[in-house]
């Protein structure tokens, strides 16, 4: 592990002086390389969902895990989409001229050396990889030992991909052994080469990296996100938009966990809006106001308002207002995605304002949350803090900043 931070923080300097062609060219390759490995990258993966499923992995796991042709063209996709994306490096963010007559620019820098551990996902793997090669920076990747088959099998194309373009191959290198004694060693800060460590996973892993990182942590904590449903919303969009926000993926992090309906308008609200989730297979745990109106629902314990259920389960609530919905959200909340469906402009402005978590949506579903749906190309993940970056985590975000200073030969008196 020792070995593997100093080739980064050696290969990070190359990353960080090539230009923004070479390394588009770099992820010009990676795509066409996943393409051209498709099968190769489905028979590994094969493999970790065989072992995931003898393992007993829960089904929203599984789902994570799985990869298809569909998906991993999403993946060639993504890698395209970044390749095009403005390079960052060297971007003047602001530039000015205080009285002292010196031109002052804030300019876009890399990081340095990133590492990034994640769970179950091996997409994940060909994200982090683009995102790191169009912001110059270096990684290690650590996946789950849950999908480290599919993983080597996109690392592979990562490392062809840079050495075809003319950029080392450790720039980019994926932790081999599932021995959790390499998250350890990563956590530690490898002597240093580590500058910035960033945690995709469960709460438990999350957890683990903020409590024992010895690097600056870039959070994504769980997606317990809140679909607000106003007194004044449309039925029919309302609908639309509950649905797919628990329903199209309930393994995704951007996924709804909790339905908050405004008592105002819930007797004409609620009753359709639970008949179409449960049409489409979503069991509701609601509160007692809700299931007066609609008494099949179960029964939502304390526990399910904090419960990030990755799997066809909403719990459900009738709050006073628009205050009372605020209020849930702040005592629940993750401060990852909350959405409002409303036709009052005012409402919708007032949610804004008061909601503080990293996305916020007016009329739109919470698995907007995607850096690949933000035009970011893909995502390292969803960051929850407030320093630094918030939300998608793209190319830009994955830059720091450096002030470049111009004289003319002033000293200070």
């Amino acid at each position: 592990m020792l070995q593997m931070g100093r080739r980064a923080r050696a290969a990070a300097t190359a990353l960080a002086a090539s230009s923004a062609e070479t390394r588009s060219q770099a992820l010009t390759a990676l795509a066409r390389r996943l393409g051209e490995a498709e099968a190769a990258i489905l028979a590994a993966n094969a493999e970790d969902v065989a072992r995931g499923e003898a393992n007993g992995m829960a089904a929203a796991m599984i789902d994570r895990l799985r990869l298809t042709p569909t998906r991993v063209q999403g993946m060639v996709e993504a890698v395209t989409t970044i390749a095009a994306v403005p390079d960052p490096l060297g971007a003047e963010i602001a530039r000015w001229t205080p009285a002292n007559g010196l031109d002052i620019a804030r300019v876009r820098v890399p990081i340095g050396v990133l590492g990034v551990i994640y769970e179950s996902r091996p997409n994940v793997t060909a994200d982090a990889a683009a995102l790191c090669i169009r912001s110059g920076n270096a990684a290690i990747l650590r996946c789950g030992s849950d999908c480290l088959s599919s993983s080597l099998a996109i690392a592979n194309c990562v490392s062809a991909a840079l050495a075809e373009a003319g950029l080392p191959a450790e720039a980019v290198q994926l932790v081999a052994t599932p021995d959790r004694a390499a998250v350890g060693a990563m956590l530690s800060g490898l002597d240093g080469a580590i500058d910035m460590l960033i945690p995709r996973g469960g709460k438990s892993l999350v957890a683990r990296v903020q409590a024992e990182a010895r690097a600056p942590v870039l959070g994504h904590l769980e997606g317990l996100n809140h679909t607000y449903v106003h007194a004044a919303a449309d039925l029919d969009v309302a609908k639309g938009i509950v649905v797919n926000a628990k329903m199209r993926r309930v393994s995704v992090c951007g996924s709804t966990e909790t339905l908050l309906i405004d008592a105002a308008g819930a007797e004409r609200l609620l009753p359709p809006i639970a008949d179409a989730l449960t049409a489409a297979g979503c069991e509701l745990r609601a509160d007692e106001a809700a299931r007066a109106l609609v008494p099949g629902m179960g029964v939502a314990e304390e526990a399910d308002w904090s419960t990030e259920y990755l799997a066809p389960i909403l719990s459900v609530r009738v709050v006073t207002d628009l205050d009372g919905a605020v209020e849930h959200i702040r005592r629940y909340g993750s401060g990852h995605t909350d959405a409002i469906v409303t036709t009052d402009a005012a409402a919708a402005e007032r949610f804004l304002s008061a909601v503080d978590s990293a996305i916020v949506l007016v009329n739109a579903s919470t698995q907007f949350a995607d850096g690949g749906e933000f035009g970011f190309g893909g995502e390292i993940g969803i960051s929850t803090s407030k320093l630094h970056a918030r939300g998608p985590v793209g190319a830009e975000q994955l830059t720091s900043y450096k002030y470049v200073v111009r004289g003319t030969g002033q000293t200070r008196p």
